[in-house]
């Protein structure tokens, strides 16, 4: 007999990283929708407001804390804060990210690889591991790491700069070891792939155009990439949710070690 609750979230501590704007804020309507206790992670308090008061409208209860996820010390006070309140934490989101100014490789600069590295794939590194204990204690989890179709091939006109497509391929091999590493805890670790969506990623990053020319070179490229996706459009933050509440949930408990592109059929031309 099919359970027709498969999907519920009742009970649930989920931490979003990143969860207070674009797709994070997805994810933690979603959750909170479906009756998970969310808490919010992000770096702007006010931000986190503006999530936690959307999230009011749900029964179930929710959380901000300001986060930096580069900062090891912060990444250990929200799971302490987490487990303090809630005592279990059952979905990790580890989403936070961010993305620069796209140059070729050999006008690169290090600090700007090195920001992006840092933000995209160390620190994921530092809170799928500080998570991990919790949930082996409990002998259940599932965790959702966030990469992007960038990391799965290099094409153009690419939108991201060298250093966050290395990090997203990383990102995705280190979901498949951790897979293999937790199954035997209970721990299923799995991966969404976006491709592009209408959110909020890279802004304040100066990708924004400036000028009319750049406006104008911008809005050639974003056509050549919705020229190529198969559905004819790019994907509202929205259409993540459902993706989002069947990875959290029972209805994929036999799903560990995957990677879920979601972007409009997109891949399949290449």
């Amino acid at each position: 007999m099919v359970n027709n609750q498969i999907f519920d979230l009742t009970g649930k501590t989920v931490i979003v990283t990143g969860g207070s704007r674009g797709l994070g804020r997805v994810f933690s309507e979603a959750c909170s929708a479906f009756g998970a206790n969310v808490v919010v992670a992000a770096r702007e308090q006010a931000k986190i407001d503006e999530t936690l008061a959307v999230l009011a409208a749900n029964k179930a209860e929710c959380m901000g804390i300001s986060v930096d996820m580069t900062v090891e010390g912060d990444i250990d006070k929200m799971i302490g804060e987490t487990l303090k309140k809630f005592g279990r934490i059952d979905v990790l989101f580890n989403n936070a990210g961010t993305t620069r100014k796209h140059r070729f490789i050999h006008e690169e600069t290090n600090e700007d690889f090195d920001f992006i590295i840092n933000t995209n794939l160390r620190s994921p590194f530092q809170v799928l591991r500080a998570v991990l204990p919790a949930m082996m204690k409990q002998k259940s989890g599932s965790i959702i790491n966030i990469s992007s179709t960038a990391g799965l091939r290099a094409e153009r006109p690419e939108i991201a700069p060298v250093a966050y497509s290395a990090a997203k391929a990383a990102l995705i091999v280190m979901t498949q070891i951790a897979a293999l590493e937790y199954a035997e805890h209970g721990v299923r670790v799995n991966c969404i792939a976006p491709g592009v969506h209408h959110s909020e990623l890279g802004r304040g990053h100066g990708l924004e155009p400036q000028t009319p020319e750049q406006q104008a070179a911008h809005e050639e490229r974003m056509a050549k990439i919705m020229a190529d996706v198969a559905m004819g459009r790019y994907g509202d933050a929205e259409e993540m949710a459902g993706l989002a509440v069947l990875l959290a949930s029972d209805a994929s408990s036999y799903i560990t070690g995957q990677v879920f592109v979601e972007d409009g059929g997109r891949s399949i031309k290449h």
